[in-house]
């Protein structure tokens, strides 16, 4: 990932779960707060509800690939958390990727604005 490195603090998730903004989708859930770096943080969130460890990391896998595939269109400087729900098993990386394209992005520039 280009402009991205890992969140793996429990402070960093708690901040972005408390502090942070976040738009959903049903399925998955992403909270973002500034971090004040030249580059975004991210972290995934799945819990046992999702199923075993191969149901719970497939969906951190979809997750990081449609991540990947928008990583150019979100703004720097954010730590990202992702969230989700057990019906995640049921989705490819593109339904995530829409969703970040088509509602994350446009919350974190809503909230960018409204900070200047």
């Amino acid at each position: 990932m280009l402009f991205t490195s890992v969140l793996k603090d429990s402070k960093g998730f708690t901040r972005a779960f408390k502090k942070g903004a976040f738009a959903s989708n049903g399925v998955v859930s992403a909270h973002f707060v500034r971090n004040n770096t030249p580059y975004n943080r991210l972290g995934i969130s799945v819990t046992k509800k999702v199923g075993g460890a191969v149901e719970r990391n497939r969906a951190k896998r979809i997750i990081r690939a449609a991540y990947r595939l928008c990583e150019q269109e979100i703004p720097i400087g954010y730590d990202i958390v992702f969230s989700c729900r057990p019906e995640i098993t049921d989705k490819k990386s593109g339904d995530i990727e829409r969703f970040i394209r088509n509602r994350l992005v446009k919350e974190i520039n809503k909230k960018s604005r409204g900070n200047k």
